[in-house]
């Protein structure tokens, strides 16, 4: 009948592995994910406390909602911004994603005001 099992060898007892050996790729996944992933977050989290840090009354910006505006006014934690002539909003400085050029939003208005052509 051996000659459809075959005979178990006798082995050597392997070596049990080190624990540095044991632990590396567990150290390597957590130093690619601080390079790849927590490193760059918590930069972009410092700019941008940097750029709300520096907002002021005619800065124009867009939200995260993707308004555009104008500040009017700034408190420690809220802003006003003016969305139109004569509309001004209330919102938290932390709301707003960008500060854009000056002259964004009258020249997006006049691309905007421009019949499309056909």
């Amino acid at each position: 009948m051996d000659f459809l099992i075959n005979s178990a060898m006798a082995q050597a007892p392997a070596e049990a592995p080190g624990f540095l050996q044991s632990f590396f790729p567990l150290i390597l996944i957590f130093v690619l994910f601080y390079f790849l992933l927590i490193r760059p977050q918590m930069k972009r989290a410092k700019e941008h406390r940097k750029m709300v840090s520096e907002l002021g009354a005619g800065d124009e910006v867009v939200t995260n909602g993707g308004l555009l505006g104008i500040i009017t006014k700034v408190g420690d934690s809220f802003l006003s911004m003016e969305i139109a002539q004569g509309v001004e909003i209330r919102l938290q400085k932390h709301a707003v994603s960008g500060v854009l050029p000056k002259g964004t939003i009258k020249s997006a208005g006049k691309k905007a005001s421009k019949p499309a052509e056909k």
